[in-house]
């Protein structure tokens, strides 16, 4: 790491506040009415294609896609370009199965989505519940992150209440773009994010490959020398292990990555603010090219880091290897007090803040809209809440589901909560996948079934996490000096995934007591709505 002189702390500082203050004085002049609920939820589905494209890369690219996953590169290699290739997959996945249905058979949240044809107070609960557990270890890995992070590029002293403050302050953030700018009001936040984060990885990738006279094959060389591992560098095993349980275990988290991220509510969420069915296919082309794009950056960032920095230096600063585009950066802008170090160490620490800040008002915005939405509106009021009080309601869970987070965030900051992230993907793959797939297209789903997936996919995935050896009984686990691990892989979805639609279908089949009436409902509404379903007819 080179020195951090006190212009260049100025200069992002002052990045920093002029990020904040432009982007917070658009959420408020976007921002909703305070009884128009499609506003606060949809944006009155204002966004063009275009728009509404950038706005789902924004919420889909993660400061974990960003830090982690080209961190991954820079250590494991090949490991690290299989993931992000899988990340990508995930999205063309959703584009081609699930985007148009969920657009025609949503309104605001994924309950709707789900109680489309099975109404009742369990399922909006259910929704609720799976929606929380797949967002809340999103947000405190985000916020955890965030403390490290800010720190770092800050040059601060790494203490705890550095870090803690640092927490706090993005957290504050969070809540603010949430309860203020409401659908709109964070799909701008996402767009500047997406607009400064392609940028700036175009213009540090560029330099990379300039470096290296525009050759991959030489930068591949150079990568393979600078993370000490040789050939090993280019071949699977680095990140996981390379026995055969290693290698199932690997490819367990490639599937969980594919069916599970795009599957997140508050990705989906996104798909509601398109105009029709010819709009969210449009929005999702320029979704899909611009995460594509992004996630080849990415590939080239992961590899520069590994060639120019080297992972002794990048694990001494953090083990995993979020720093490493940052630590790159200050290698490709040359002297340390040098105008060219400066601007590229501070556009690229710009572009991590507000990755960081967009990322967690997305899933803020997210969660506080099901509680509000399926908890309080339509299982606590049964539907008839008036639209001025949902809205307060929303308002209010934002701060809540914020200070919560902050305050984990807070607690677990020393530990490695990386297997946080894992976990909600792993539900996104093992409950929320199941359920949306079912609902939309099997007429013989019913109620059971529908909370078997929800309640047994989430649970599934849980549990299997606690006693897996991402938690303990490894050096690399969160709790290294201890061993109560029974589960021999680090993702569950290899398990999770099949068990979620097992859960599902014997729910459905096994539903002797309702099968008669309920069933037969559940049918008939679906059958009303297939056509507006899949095809979008009226």
């Amino acid at each position: 790491m080179t020195d951090f002189d006190s212009g260049s702390q100025a200069t992002v500082l002052v990045l920093f506040t002029a990020l904040v203050t432009v982007t917070l004085l658009m959420c408020v002049m976007t921002g909703p009415d305070r009884d128009d609920l499609t506003n606060f939820y949809t944006g009155y589905l204002s966004l063009t294609p275009f728009k509404n494209g950038l706005a789902i890369a924004g919420d889909y690219i993660s400061a974990a896609t960003v830090l982690s996953t080209s961190g991954i590169i820079a250590l494991a290699g090949y490991d690290g370009y299989v993931l992000t290739v899988s990340t990508a997959l995930s999205l063309v996945l959703l584009m081609f199965l699930l985007a148009e249905p969920l657009r025609n058979a949503g309104r605001f949240t994924m309950g709707d989505v789900l109680a489309r044809t099975m109404p009742g107070r369990a399922v909006r609960i259910a929704s609720c519940v799976v929606t929380l557990s797949a967002t809340l270890p999103f947000l405190v890995v985000q916020l955890s992150g965030a403390g490290s992070l800010l720190t770092f590029i800050l040059n601060i002293p790494h203490g705890a209440g550095a870090r803690t403050a640092c927490i706090v302050i993005v957290g504050s953030l969070m809540i603010i773009y949430a309860a203020l700018g409401g659908m709109r009001g964070t799909a701008l936040l996402q767009m500047i994010k997406i607009v400064i984060l392609l940028g700036t990885s175009v213009v540090v990738a560029a330099l990379v490959l300039h470096r290296f006279g525009w050759n991959p094959g030489d930068l591949l060389r150079a990568a393979q020398h600078g993370s000490g591992t040789g050939p090993a560098f280019l071949q699977q095993g680095l990140q996981l292990g390379t026995s055969a349980g290693d290698r199932l275990d690997f490819v367990g988290l490639q599937i969980t990555v594919v069916l599970g991220v795009a599957c997140l509510p508050h990705i989906t969420m996104r798909l509601y603010s398109a105009q029709d069915a010819p709009a969210v296919r449009r929005s999702m082309s320029w979704a899909v090219g611009t995460v594509t794009t992004f996630c080849l950056l990415v590939i080239i960032l992961g590899t520069g880091a590994a060639a120019l920095v080297g992972s002794r230096s990048i694990t001494a600063v953090d083990p995993h290897g979020r720093t490493a585009v940052l630590m790159l950066s200050q290698v490709l802008g040359g002297a340390p007090a040098s105008a060219g170090a400066t601007i590229l160490y501070s556009a690229v620490a710009g572009m991590v803040f507000i990755t960081l800040l967009s990322s967690v008002a997305g899933m803020t915005l997210a969660a506080a809209s099901s509680l509000a939405h399926d908890l309080f509106a339509h299982a606590a009021r049964r539907g008839q809440a008036d639209p001025r009080t949902e809205m307060t309601v929303a308002a209010w869970t934002s701060v809540a589901v914020g200070t919560v987070a902050i305050g984990l965030a807070t607690l677990v900051q020393k530990w490695d909560v990386g297997v946080l992230t894992t976990l909600a993907v792993c539900i996104g793959a093992s409950a929320v996948a199941p359920a949306l797939t079912y609902s939309l297209f099997w007429r013989g789903f019913t109620r059971t079934g529908l909370l078997a997936t929800l309640y047994g996919g989430t649970a599934c995935a849980l549990v299997l996490m606690i006693f897996s050896k991402a938690v303990s009984g490894t050096s690399s686990a969160v709790f290294p000096n201890a061993d109560f691990h029974w589960f021999p892989m680090q993702s569950t979805g290899l398990v999770s995934i099949p068990f979620g639609y097992l859960a599902g279908w014997l729910g459905s089949r096994l539903d002797h007591r309702r099968r008669a009436a309920d069933s037969r409902e559940s049918r008939v509404l679906y059958e009303e709505s297939e056509e507006r379903l899949l095809a979008a007819a009226e």
